[in-house]
């Protein structure tokens, strides 16, 4: 599969058409594939899960009193299967950071998404409520978007291009993109002057992730804006 042939007839990269007149693109940019494979595809907690499995297999062999070389033997026989299983997850994290293409513009923000089948999604600015930042310890980080009225976007179109556990009302995310801090500030003022408004911090921290993990000192959930109209 050929991401440039694939998309080779697009005007502009990430974009289904030209820019309408008075329309500037601002920022590009795809998520990485490290980041999304950790936080997305879970490739470190899939890999302790293994090591654990692996130890238990180790210890109740040799608990059977099996010798150390027939415990080796055993644990040895289902490491393939747990490298395979983490090589996939990362294969495909590296797949959907290859295949996706996150355009920021003056008037809206498009997600150019699909490994397989590609599919564009167009969120202008009038149908954004607000916008949450998370920043990781690596600079990498999450821009979730918060939307305005009934029309929805389904969760599982978006996955993993979405904050997790938003199933009844999804929020498309802008995800594991580098140097997120800066993103969030472009997409702060273009949407603050899109809406005619002014930028503001919400009310409430924005996590990208529920339950102990979103206090985890690595990552810092901050507002990025909410845009009085």
């Amino acid at each position: 599969m050929s991401d440039v042939s694939e998309h080779e007839h697009e005007p502009i990269h990430g974009l289904p058409g030209l820019l309408p007149a008075g329309e500037e693109l601002l920022w590009q940019g795809a998520p990485s594939w490290k980041a999304l494979a950790r936080r997305a595809f879970h490739t470190r907690k899939l890999a302790a899960y293994f090591g654990v499995l692996l130890l238990w297999r180790g210890i109740s062999a040799w608990s059977a009193n099996q010798s150390v070389q027939e415990a080796a033997v055993a644990v040895l026989w289902l490491l393939p299967l747990a490298m395979a299983a983490v090589g996939i997850m990362g294969l495909l994290a590296w797949l959907v950071s290859r295949t996706t293409v996150y355009t920021v513009t003056s008037q809206r923000v498009v997600l150019r998404i699909g490994v397989v089948l590609s599919i564009t999604f167009n969120i202008p600015y009038r149908v954004i409520e607000s916008a949450g930042l998370r920043v990781y310890a690596d600079g990498t980080g999450d821009i979730p978007l918060t939307m305005i009225g009934a029309d929805r976007i389904a969760y599982l179109n978006l996955w993993p291009h979405a904050r997790p556990w938003r199933i009844a009302r999804p929020e498309p995310m802008l995800r594991a993109i580098p140097d997120a801090a800066r993103v969030g500030e472009i997409l702060s003022g273009a949407l603050a002057t899109a809406v005619g408004g002014t930028a503001r911090p919400l009310r409430s921290v924005i996590p990208a992730t529920p339950g102990p993990a979103a206090k985890s000192p690595r990552a810092k959930s901050r507002p990025l804006v909410s845009a009085t109209r």
